[in-house]
């Protein structure tokens, strides 16, 4: 999907982890073009446009002092709202001395922002951010990662919605041949593509052996739930051959993909379990592993971002019968973008 020079903004995403937000200094992140600074103001996360009202000095270089972030220039300082509160030097605040602020909702430890439009109501509804319970419950553990790709977002959705590639980028890990020797099935809802693969009587990658202490052959699945325009939430589990999916070992893996600019990324990853809840060593174990995992991802998608903005690639690829779910969520991303698009004025 070429994106452009636009973003689909009118949807929520993740801009960080709740842990990353505190203290007396603030976080800047770039979200869909956006320079935003997070930071916190009554204990509370708050999002503004990283830009003072005053000579659009970054506000993320300035500090958060008593719940106001001031700026480092000229140390005008704003509250939660984005509203100028105090000006050095003198009693009067100028009425126009404010800045943006980005409807925030902390839930399971991340940092949801809307980037888009909010006049219209109902639009930034926290009920439409998509369920990531796994990260807050206590049955479950597992290990985290944050990466800014070098790679427009379009390409982390193909690659999250066509798993094959684990058979040959994530040989040593993850991967094994039974990933593309088995087809797809393929569901689409409103606002959602799910893939979904079933491998049965396969040799599991020596990560899920040593892990789960499996044994071939065993049953293997993965099912990407994407959440459009923003997350993909990978079913995953290995059981004994025949036995039903919800009596085997069972890892959500989930994909928080927020567009930076044009051609970078932020990849927010979770890899959590229901198996070994409190194991450190499995812990270090999936830390190591999934890193590596991560680390090939950026390698590769990187290659094809390089491509792209050396003009050396078809932006018309050709796609297969793994890539149903790529081709309708492609589709779908479209229709969104060009829903945001400005209506062309008649002559």
């Amino acid at each position: 999907m070429e994106e452009g020079r636009m973003f689909i903004k009118n949807a929520w995403y993740v801009a960080g982890w709740a842990a990353e937000v505190g203290g007396d200094a603030p976080l800047q992140r770039l979200i869909c073009g956006d320079s935003i600074v997070l930071f916190r103001s009554g204990g509370e996360v708050v999002a503004l446009s990283d830009a003072c009202a005053h000579r659009q000095y970054p506000l993320s270089s300035g500090k958060v002092v008593d719940g106001r972030l001031r700026c480092g220039y000229h140390g005008f300082e704003y509250d939660g709202a984005g509203v100028c509160r105090r000006v050095p030097g003198q009693d009067v605040v100028p009425r126009l001395a404010k800045v943006r602020r980005y409807p925030v909702v902390v839930k399971d430890g991340w940092i949801w922002i809307w980037p888009g439009d909010t006049e219209a109501d109902g639009t930034a509804d926290p009920a439409r951010i998509p369920d990531t319970h796994w990260l807050s419950d206590e049955n479950w553990d597992g290990v985290t990662f944050t990466h800014l790709y070098d790679c427009r977002s379009s390409l982390l959705h193909d690659n999250l919605l066509d798993l094959t590639h684990e058979a040959f980028i994530h040989q040593a890990s993850i991967g094994d041949d039974s990933v593309y020797e088995n087809g797809i099935t393929v569901e689409v809802a409103p606002g959602s593509v799910v893939v979904d693969r079933f491998m049965p009587e396969c040799d599991p990658s020596q990560l899920y052996v040593t892990a789960m202490g499996v044994e071939p052959p065993m049953d293997r699945w993965h099912t990407t739930d994407f959440r459009l325009p923003s997350l993909h939430v990978i079913h995953c589990g290995v059981g004994a051959p025949g036995a039903p999916r919800e009596e085997g070992f069972h890892l959500e893996v989930l994909n928080a993909i927020t567009p930076a600019t044009e051609n970078t990324t932020w990849y927010f990853y979770a890899n959590v379990r229901d198996f070994a809840v409190g194991d450190e060593k499995i812990n270090d174990l999936m830390r190591t592993a999934l890193g590596q995992v991560l680390s090939e991802d950026a390698e590769a998608l990187a290659k094809q971002e390089r491509m792209f903005a050396e003009g050396r690639a078809n932006p018309h690829d050709v796609l297969v019968a793994q890539d149903a779910g790529v081709a309708r969520a492609r589709r779908m991303l479209q229709q969104m973008l060009a829903a945001e698009a400005p209506a062309e004025s008649g002559g």
